[in-house]
């Protein structure tokens, strides 16, 4: 369970981080002749200093594209001997640029310009992110719904065991009440143990985990944050109101089948 919640946690903190990370950035593409490259580089770099709305921009240098592409080709790529595009990196201002004007004047001026405001990337990334986080969710609830299964049949089965017991103490003059407030205490306590036991032993195991890297890597960064440490000590407490109120009912229909 602790481990559902730091990936629900988790998504919800990396869906936030990749749509803030994208929002604000649009990457133009220059794919043009040789001898075309320096003439429309200089008119994107004109279009986009009199553009209102772009807060900054930059042209990526070959090193930092040989870093961006080394993952997929290796080491030692001949950037200058392969048809790469040239690649602007644009920072929009509050209020942003007019996106649609941008792309109009670039066609117009730098013809092999291409912008792209990473909307088709965003939406399908922080969708997934999202999912992911319902995931955890509803694996929490199911947990929780299977540990209710549980601990029903156990005080049903307990009761069953008990049963002469039970008609002994009806004799004596016990009520319903204390015989199954009897019972109740019995299990919330043991799923309270139990819960705080598991809750350590998954909070030991989520903080064994990578912290995130620089990159946002997804699988480094499944553990808790600031007051998300806080989130894991309320799963034993709400381990045992479950358990409570599934055995206090468990306890009274169980009780009526005996009478």
């Amino acid at each position: 369970c602790v481990f559902a919640l730091a990936l629900s946690l988790a998504s919800g903190r990396l869906a936030n981080r990749w749509s803030e990370a994208l929002a604000k950035t649009a990457t133009i593409r220059l794919s043009a002749p040789v001898e075309q490259v320096q003439i429309q580089t200089d008119a994107i770099l004109a279009a986009l200093s009199s553009t209102p709305g772009v807060a900054s921009y930059r042209v990526i240098d070959d090193a930092e594209t040989r870093t961006l592409l080394e993952p997929w080709f290796g080491p030692g790529l001949p950037i200058e001997a392969l048809p790469i595009p040239r690649l602007f990196e644009v920072v929009e201002a509050d209020p942003p640029y007019d996106s649609e004007g941008l792309r109009n004047r670039l066609a117009a001026e730098a013809p092999g310009a291409v912008l792209d405001d990473h909307t088709r990337w965003r939406r399908p990334l922080v969708e997934a992110a999202s999912r992911i986080r319902l995931l955890g969710v509803l694996s929490i609830a199911l947990i929780g719904a299977t540990m209710a299964a549980m601990i029903t049949l156990a005080a049903r089965a307990a009761l069953a065991t008990n049963a002469e017991v039970i008609r002994v103490l009806r004799l004596v003059g016990a009520k319903d009440s204390y015989i199954a407030r009897a019972f109740v205490r019995r299990f919330t306590l043991r799923t309270l143990a139990g819960a705080a036991v598991g809750a350590a032993a998954g909070l030991v195991g989520v903080a064994a985990l990578p912290a995130a890297d620089a990159a946002g890597g997804f699988l480094t960064g499944l553990g808790f944050t600031g007051t998300g440490w806080l989130w894991p000590f309320a799963l034993p407490p709400l381990a045992a109101i479950v358990a409570f109120l599934a055995t206090r009912r468990a306890a009274f229909q169980k009780l009526r089948e005996l009478t």
